[in-house]
């Protein structure tokens, strides 16, 4: 450490709660290999909702061939958005959704993490615990309400340690789940494995090129949903230029492994599942080897609701609420798992329904951040101050964001609601999400060198970047 440079007050320390909110993390507080974020998304993809989305290949009626081009392509553009998000917390040293504030405005950003964020965290949040619950409830034969509830428990401690705490655990899950996972594919393989053919006949086809596009969307949407936070989980590394590729590239690798291996799993074994609940599906399969299976699964919910749990909390903060972290994590829990007992019957359709409102959202978002990182100077970090001026009231960053949301409208293809251009194409599968950050794209790059829509008269250097100690509320 060089003279003049103060003494980390949080560092490395695992059993330490971490005292960083929203705040940017300082040079004397960054620490960690790049290698952390492979652990990190790796754990976070061995979750059974991959192998979910995978069971509908069939119902699509695509072939096996078809079904895995349409997943390797999906996890391999999901990874590289990534990848590139997750370099940024390293360049900045700040959340993802506070990146945000640079092309939309301190307040202009309330909005969409409001939604996104927010409203995603805590929705992930309850699936995750849905799937995570039911798991150890059968496995148990205790009542769901009772697994779900140690779940959440278990979740708020570590979401409220902190950053140094999920990456410890995202490791030592790595390392449990994979045999775990690696056990359920042998098995599931071997006992209900296919190889099918396309089958227009299937109850779910709707063309073989619209089926492609809508389930191929459905792996990259997954990615999309992460998107808002993975700088969140970067962002207390070393900037250093090495650092910052190795980062992406390990962030990268970690998401497309996990995403192609279980999604695949799923199309495999999906055509031969005979229940409709996929937990009791997965029993099946498993046979006598369902006890590691549902181990597995409920381990699993922990690596992903760890990252959901925090995220939300981080969200809550950027909206100005003014809370603590650790009392956000509790509220994001408490309210996540009494959504789950009013969500635990009909899974599948709720997590479809959530997985496409979150991208149609997300994508203009991501669409947006990316342009402005890399187009409207966003990646010089003698801007971050810019980032807690609250005199930034609104930009037009904003605008490209609502409008791609808006543009998206007519193609929404979902049980929710379903757009007038999808009702009358619906071959042409559901291309929301593409459309959205297209034009949000469009709109971003007519706009963002015009002049501010709203800033305030200017005033001091905010707190959190002006060398004083942290305060966990923004």
């Amino acid at each position: 450490m060089t003279e003049g440079t103060p003494a980390p007050v949080y560092g490395s320390s695992v059993t330490k709660v971490e005292p960083f909110g929203v705040d940017h993390i300082p040079d004397s507080e960054r620490h960690g290999r790049p290698s952390s974020q492979f652990f990190v998304w790796f754990a976070a993809g061995l979750n059974f909702p991959i192998i979910l989305l995978g069971f509908s290949a069939a119902w699509f009626g695509l072939s096996f061939g078809a079904a895995t081009a349409a997943i390797v392509i999906g996890a391999a553009s999901g990874s590289l958005l990534m990848a590139v998000m997750s370099r940024m917390g390293v360049r900045l040293g700040v959340p993802q959704q506070i990146q945000a504030r640079g092309p939309l405005g301190f307040f202009g950003n309330f909005l969409p993490v409001a939604y996104i964020n927010v409203f995603a965290g805590i929705g992930w949040a309850s699936v995750t615990v849905i799937l995570g619950g039911k798991a150890f409830a059968e496995l148990t034969h205790l009542p769901f309400w009772l697994c779900a509830g140690v779940l959440t428990a278990v979740e708020l401690v570590v979401s409220i340690y902190g950053y140094n705490m999920i990456n410890y655990l995202q490791r030592v899950l790595t390392y449990v789940l994979t045999p775990l996972f690696l056990l359920i594919t042998v098995v599931a393989v071997v006992r209900g494995g296919s190889f099918f053919h396309s089958d227009p006949h299937a109850s779910g086809y709707i063309g073989a090129t619209g089926g492609w596009i809508t389930f191929c969307g459905w792996f990259l949407s997954f990615l999309v949903a992460w998107a808002p936070f993975a700088s969140d989980y970067s962002r207390y590394l070393p900037d250093t230029p090495e650092v910052v590729t190795r980062t992406a590239w390990y962030t990268g690798l970690g998401n497309f492994v996990t995403i192609c291996w279980l999604g695949i799993l799923g199309v495999v074994v999906g055509g031969s599942a005979t229940s409709s609940d996929s937990i009791t599906a997965l029993h099946e399969l498993a046979g006598p080897f369902a006890v590691p299976a549902l181990i597995a699964v409920g381990l699993s919910a922990l690596a992903q609701n760890f990252l959901n749990v925090y995220g939300g909390a981080i969200s809550v903060q950027t909206l100005k609420v003014p809370v603590s972290r650790s009392q956000a994590v509790t509220v994001i829990c408490l309210l996540a798992y009494g959504i789950s007992l009013w969500g635990e019957s009909g899974t599948e359709d709720k997590f479809k329904v959530f997985l496409n409102l979150t991208a149609y959202f997300i994508a203009p978002f991501a669409a947006v951040l990316l342009l402005d990182f890399y187009l409207g100077g966003r990646s010089d970090p003698s801007r971050i101050e810019e980032l807690y001026d609250r005199h930034r009231v609104l930009d037009w960053g904003f605008v490209a964001w609502a409008g791609g949301v808006a543009a998206s409208v007519p193609f929404w293809q979902s049980s929710f609601y379903t757009g007038p251009f999808s009702k009358a194409h619906p071959g042409a599968g559901d291309l929301s999400m593409f459309v959205a950050a297209g034009a949000g794209a469009v709109l971003y790059l007519l706009t963002y060198r015009l002049k501010p829509l709203w800033v305030a008269s200017a005033g001091p250097v905010p707190a959190a970047v002006s060398g004083k100690p942290p305060v966990d509320v923004s």
